[in-house]
């Protein structure tokens, strides 16, 4: 089974107390995209302007990610800028131009239509998740859309719509918080699965995840793999929620179990391990199975109990 991985590629300005570095690949669809061709044969849908370098078209094309629904703008590619404090759990966003991102319609390829068999909506507009929606209906078997505080602020009736339209809904503790208006992260998860999906991830940075299923009785929760130094948190998040999808994809069936997401949402933990040790997706470009099965393997060992 392959993903179809629709959401913003950027190229990020990011800063750190230790170094800096410009014209980095960036955007949610990007480091979705390339998690989850980790696991499954995965396509991209999103825009690029005149200046996106070749040397990030040719690392999608050395995953072997299908562009066909890859539009290449005359514009500017979308940019954000943004520094990290000390502690990597706070930054400030330094600048952002959305460029050709501003008037983006998604348009999904034949030929990905035809292979589509997972859809994952990274993080943008509602209206844009919607029209993916639309363009594989029929073909995609599972859904999941990512969405973000904006969203929730501003495109609410849009979002509410939205759930009623998925399998799965991904979003951080705080934002999960704030669209249930409460300050219990169990009580926003189980009162989100009741608008419309029938699974939720609510993602808790390094205190790893949480997966409600249909009923009280389908919890998971896992950490996040411990990492003693966090070089770059950017797309972390991201990273997670495409190798969640690659590992799903990858399973071969169209009726998953909650015991296959559970599974999915270790695969993605390690996967956005390696996202937060370099700037960027460079950790993910040289990452081998075999590292990520010692990886894996360790993470195995440290949350078993008896």
């Amino acid at each position: 089974m392959s993903v179809l991985v629709s959401g913003s590629i950027a190229l990020d300005h990011i800063k750190t107390q230790k170094a800096s570095q410009e014209n980095l690949l960036g955007g949610s669809a990007s480091y979705a995209a390339i998690a989850a061709s980790f696991f499954a044969p995965t396509s991209l849908v999103g825009v690029v302007g005149r200046d996106f370098p070749e040397e990030h078209m040719k690392l999608f094309q050395s995953k072997g990610l299908n562009l066909d629904g890859l539009e290449h703008s005359p514009g500017e590619t979308f940019r954000w800028s943004g520094e990290y404090m000390e502690d990597m759990n706070q930054r400030e966003t330094l600048d952002v131009a959305l460029n050709v991102l501003e008037s983006w319609q998604p348009v999904v390829a034949e030929s990905q239509k035809a292979d589509t068999k997972l859809t994952l909506l990274a993080n943008s507009h509602p209206q844009n998740q919607h029209s993916v929606l639309d363009q594989v209906e029929g073909n995609s078997h599972f859904s999941i859309a990512d969405t973000m505080d904006l969203w929730i602020q501003i495109s609410r009736p849009e979002l509410d719509r939205l759930l009623k339209r998925i399998d799965l809904l991904v979003l951080n503790d705080g934002e999960a918080k704030l669209m249930m208006e409460t300050s219990n992260v169990v009580e926003a998860g189980e009162r989100l699965r009741k608008l419309g999906p029938k699974y939720v991830i609510v993602k808790k940075g390094e205190h790893g995840a949480m997966l409600f299923g249909k009923d009280k009785d389908e919890f998971f929760t896992c950490p996040a793999f411990p990492l003693r130094e966090v070089f770059d948190p950017t797309g972390a998040g991201d990273t997670f929620i495409g190798g969640f999808a690659g590992y799903l994809a990858s399973r071969g069936n169209d009726d998953y179990h909650f015991e296959d997401l559970a599974k999915a949402v270790v695969r993605g933990s390690i996967l956005a391990s390696f996202a937060c040790e370099s700037f960027g997706t460079q950790s993910l470009r040289d990452l081998t199975p075999e590292r990520f099965e010692e990886r894996l393997s360790f993470f195995r060992g440290i949350c078993q109990f008896s």
